[in-house]
C-alpha cells in the first residue's frame, strides 16, 4: 500500500489543487489562507519533488501542463475524499454516533440495559449499541468492549465503577415438596447431604461453591446435586419443581418467597455483598456516544448514591 502524503507533500498538494482549480494564485491563496508568495513556493516544491512542471506561468495568467492535468484529475477526488472522511470523523467529536459494545451478566442486561432502549435508540439515533449477555468475566480491554455491567467482586481493577444499585445477597430456597421429602438443612455444613442445584460460571470447569458468612468471615461450601446449570433461570425451575435447593441472588426469588412456593433456608448464614457496577477503563477523552450510554444508565437505576454523578475507580 503507497503511503498516504504527510506533512510538505501534503501541503503541497493542496496548494496545486487550489491553484489548478482557480488558475489564479491570488484566488487560491485566499482560500487557504496563505499569502500568494507561499503559496507559490509550495507549488514550486511540489515541482521540484516530483520533477515535473506542472503549471505554465505568465505575468497575465496560470494555465496547467499536460502533466498538471493529469496529476489533478488523479489527485483531486481523492484529496476530496479524504476531506469528507476527516470531516465525517470530527463531527465525531460533535455529536453521539458509532458502536458502543458492552459487556453485561444477564440479570443485569434485563435490569439495566432494557429499561432504557425505547428511550435511548428514539433519542441517539445514530449510536449503535452492541450488547453481549454472558456472565463470564471478560477481559474489557481485550475484548475490544467499551464498559461492562458486573457485580462488584469481580470488577478488574483500575477500572472506573460506578455503582448502579444497593448490596445484593445470595440465598438457598428449595421448594415445600423438596422439603417435605428431604427436610430442612440447618446449617450450612448439612447441604452436603442434600440435593443442590449447582452452578458454573462460563469458561470454568468445576461448578461454584456456595459462599457463607459466618464470625465476621466468609466460608464455603462446594455442594453435590442431580443438576449443573450455567443458567440461574434454569436452575429456579428446577428448585421450583423440586429437584434441589438452589443457591441465588435474593432479588430474583423474592416473589417466589413471597408466594411461598419457595421457602428461604439458612438465612442466619447469609450476608450482602457488593452489588451491580458499571465499569468502564478510564480515559481522558471519552467517546460521546459512550458518554451517552453512561448518562442513560445511571438515569435509570433506581439506586442512588451520596453523590450520583461521581464515578471512582474500582479498588
Amino acid at each position: 500500500m503507497n503511503p498516504l502524503p504527510a506533512g510538505p507533500e501534503y501541503h503541497q498538494l493542496r496548494a496545486f489543487i487550489a491553484v489548478a482549480e482557480t488558475l489564479n494564485f491570488s484566488r487560491a491563496a485566499a482560500i487557504l489562507g496563505v499569502s500568494a508568495s507561499a503559496l507559490s513556493q509550495l507549488v514550486r516544491g511540489l515541482e521540484e519533488r516530483i520533477g515535473v512542471r506542472l503549471l505554465q506561468r505568465t505575468t497575465r495568467s496560470v494555465a496547467l501542463t499536460e502533466a498538471g492535468q493529469t496529476l489533478l484529475q488523479r489527485v483531486q477526488p481523492a484529496m476530496m475524499t479524504l476531506g469528507t472522511a476527516i470531516d465525517q470523523i470530527r463531527r465525531y467529536g460533535d455529536r453521539p454516533a458509532g458502536t458502543v459494545r458492552i459487556h453485561a451478566f444477564r440479570s443485569a442486561a434485563r435490569r439495566f440495559i432494557d429499561p432504557i432502549l425505547p428511550r435511548f435508540t428514539q433519542d441517539y439515533p445514530d449510536v449503535t449499541l452492541d450488547v453481549t449477555m454472558d456472565d463470564a468475566v471478560a477481559d474489557i480491554v481485550a475484548g475490544g468492549f467499551d464498559a461492562a455491567i458486573r457485580i462488584g467482586e469481580v470488577i478488574e481493577q483500575d477500572m472506573v465503577a460506578v455503582r448502579l444499585g444497593p448490596d445484593l445477597c445470595q440465598i438457598a430456597v428449595a421448594s415445600p415438596a423438596y422439603l417435605a421429602r428431604f427436610g430442612r438443612p440447618e446449617h450450612p455444613r448439612d447441604l452436603l447431604a442434600h440435593r443442590c442445584i449447582r452452578w458454573r460460571w462460563p469458561g470454568q470447569t468445576t461448578p461454584y461453591a456456595w459462599e457463607f458468612f459466618e464470625n465476621g468471615r466468609w466460608f464455603s461450601v462446594a455442594v453435590n446435586g442431580p443438576l449443573i446449570v450455567n443458567d440461574k433461570a434454569m436452575g429456579i425451575r428446577a428448585a421450583l419443581d423440586g429437584v434441589g435447593i438452589d443457591f441465588v441472588v435474593m432479588d430474583r426469588v423474592a416473589d417466589h418467597i413471597a408466594s411461598g412456593t419457595l421457602v428461604p433456608l439458612l438465612e442466619a448464614w447469609t450476608a450482602p455483598f457488593p452489588g451491580h457496577f458499571l465499569c468502564y477503563p478510564r480515559q481522558r477523552q471519552m467517546a460521546p456516544a459512550l458518554r451517552c450510554v453512561i448518562d442513560a444508565i445511571k438515569a435509570a437505576a433506581t439506586y442512588r448514591e451520596t453523590d450520583p454523578d461521581s464515578d471512582s475507580p474500582a479498588q
